[in-house]
């Protein structure tokens, strides 16, 4: 997480209306509020920091250009995934690769809270590494991204029952690969 405090999504379609009715400055706020976030989806879909910051201001430009599409009936962050993990299905379809959030490094902290970190995150993230795509996809969203199962509907386009056979899925098979890692 960023440090910085979430825009409420009263605040966000305030925002958005203020944007579409000629304040064009103010999308620099849902960049900063969103940056981070697209930017990690993107790593996770491309695998390196020049597609990734590619994938990310494709993604804004195209936030930006569909911003009247924006009703305020779901978060603003379900929206913009939604344009966000459409735009990198489109991209890679070729590729058919993903990889997980949960595969990216901790950052340091003390050498105990480390390395008890480390151990259990490399359990987590060999366990993750080995879900199918559509698992990972689903509880990368969940779990990462703090979406909800109808936002992760939304966002991929998977039926609510899907995602949730998905995450519980994925949830039972992260279980089993833990328990026999310890």
């Amino acid at each position: 997480m960023s440090g910085e405090s979430p825009v409420l999504s009263g605040e966000e379609s305030l925002l958005v209306e203020q944007i579409l009715s000629g304040e064009k400055e103010l999308f620099r706020l849902l960049i900063q509020q969103y940056q981070q976030k697209v930017h990690a989806m993107g790593m996770g879909f491309f695998h390196n920091a020049e597609d990734a910051a590619d994938y990310t201001q494709d993604v804004f430009i195209r936030c930006y250009r569909s911003l009247a599409s924006f009703r305020g009936h779901s978060r603003f962050s379900t929206w913009l995934y939604r344009i966000a993990y459409n735009t990198a299905v489109n991209n890679i379809n070729r590729r058919k690769e993903y990889h997980s959030l949960a595969e990216e490094p901790l950052t340091e902290e003390g050498p105990e809270q480390q390395l008890l970190r480390f151990a259990a995150s490399e359990a987590v993230r060999s366990a993750v590494a080995e879900l199918p795509e559509k698992y990972r996809v689903c509880v990368d969203l969940y779990f990462f991204y703090d979406c909800s199962i109808k936002e992760i509907e939304v966002i991929t386009g998977f039926p609510e029952n899907t995602v949730k056979s998905h995450v519980f899925r994925a949830k039972k098979l992260l279980r089993e690969k833990l328990d026999d890692s310890l």
